[in-house]
């Protein structure tokens, strides 16, 4: 199980989506925003065939969990994620 870095968190999630559910694999990173004074994460989920650009999701990992909404695919096949607030992994302290 990968740990949470000061940068972020890179490893295992669950992405819920529709009501259905995916094992995939992340990478994610944030910082807090002093001008709307909240916390912005932000990653790449790896290739899934059922992932797609738009959807909101559910996004988990052994650190927590957070609501995020998919966006770009990259030519990889990877989808990027963001949301505001907790983010689904421990923050360094």
């Amino acid at each position: 199980m990968s740990e949470p870095t000061e940068e972020g968190y890179a490893g295992p999630a669950t992405v819920l989506v529709d009501g259905s559910s995916f094992d995939v694999e992340v990478t994610l990173r944030g910082q807090f925003q002093p001008i709307d004074g909240r916390y912005h994460w932000y990653g790449r989920i790896g290739a899934h065939p059922d992932l797609g650009a738009g959807a909101r999701v559910l996004l988990s990992t052994p650190h927590g969990q957070a609501e995020g909404r998919l966006s770009d695919v990259d030519p990889w096949g990877r989808v990027r994620i963001a949301g505001t607030g907790t983010p689904p992994y421990a923050l360094a302290r």
